[in-house]
């Protein structure tokens, strides 16, 4: 196993659009007049801030741009989103400027029985350019793997149906994930291109966005639980394809709440931990 940590940063000053807020809300079928210039940003909404500007020349082959960071292929033509931890230390202000720090933390090789692969950590800090320390801090883990030779049939005997108090079905279209992906100014072809996911990469359909589904959980919290998370710890163990149901689920516990995402076929496909006030 090789480990390299990568100290280079880019920094960059954001604005947190209304206009870019109302299109989130939008994009969520929300009223849109209730966002405006000097509300609190709802927790999860500022993954548009992390939107990188990688240059079209650059982008990998899968047409990731990195969300603020190159991620070099490494000889890797695949990537995957393996999870994200976000903290939220304080608020962002609708229509205010934003400083955004933005690194490779790490990135780690290692040769598998199914061939060579990489974990790269990227992490991102929000801050507002009067204060000191951020509002936000969110780290993401990307997998690099090699071609797929897996096939593209997903027949699968539905599990046992989900069992739990509180939950939401969803059904992520082709608009959805096309408007995630606009706003976020992501460009990964697993979410775009469906002719590249299942010919390509060997996928049944278009991926729908580890970001997307994040933000689907943390504004069920939001809006069907009425909690304000304070942090939020994600895992991602399968895909999750457009136009195939996929049901969210929470949990309380002790100390905070256990979040799930079960694809069409009542299979665990996310986990995550999430603190609330």
């Amino acid at each position: 196993m090789q480990e390299n940590i990568l100290e280079s940063k880019k920094q960059s000053i954001e604005l947190c659009s209304p206009s870019m807020v109302r299109r989130v809300a939008a994009m969520l079928d929300l009223p849109t007049a209730s966002f405006f210039e000097g509300n609190l940003l709802p927790k999860g909404w500022h993954f548009f801030m992390l939107a990188g500007e990688t240059p079209k020349s650059q982008l990998r082959q899968d047409g990731f741009p990195g969300l603020g960071v190159s991620i070099p292929d490494l000889g890797l033509p695949r990537l995957l989103l393996g999870g994200r931890t976000v903290t939220y230390n304080g608020d962002i202000i609708i229509g205010y400027k934003i400083e955004k720090t933005s690194f490779i933390k790490s990135i780690i090789e290692k040769t598998t029985p199914s061939g060579p692969m990489a974990i790269v950590t990227l992490q991102h800090e929000l801050r507002t350019i009067t204060e000191s320390s951020p509002a936000i801090i969110e780290t993401q883990t990307y997998i690099l793997l090699g071609k797929n030779k897996a096939s593209n049939d997903t027949t699968k005997t539905l599990s046992q149906p989900i069992e739990s108090k509180y939950q939401q079905q969803i059904i992520p279209d082709e608009t959805l994930l096309f408007q995630y992906s606009a706003l976020g100014f992501n460009s990964h072809k697993i979410h775009l291109d469906r002719n590249y996911a299942q010919n390509i990469e060997g996928l049944p359909d278009l991926v729908v966005n580890g970001g997307l589904t994040t933000l689907l959980v943390t504004e069920f919290m939001r809006t069907h639980l009425k909690l304000e998370i304070l942090d939020l710890k994600v895992k991602h163990l399968a895909p999750l394809y457009c136009n195939r149901p996929m049901t969210l689920t929470a949990q309380k516990t002790e100390t905070g709440w256990n979040l799930a995402v079960y694809d069409d076929n009542n299979d665990l496909a996310v986990a995550a931990e999430t603190n609330v006030k």
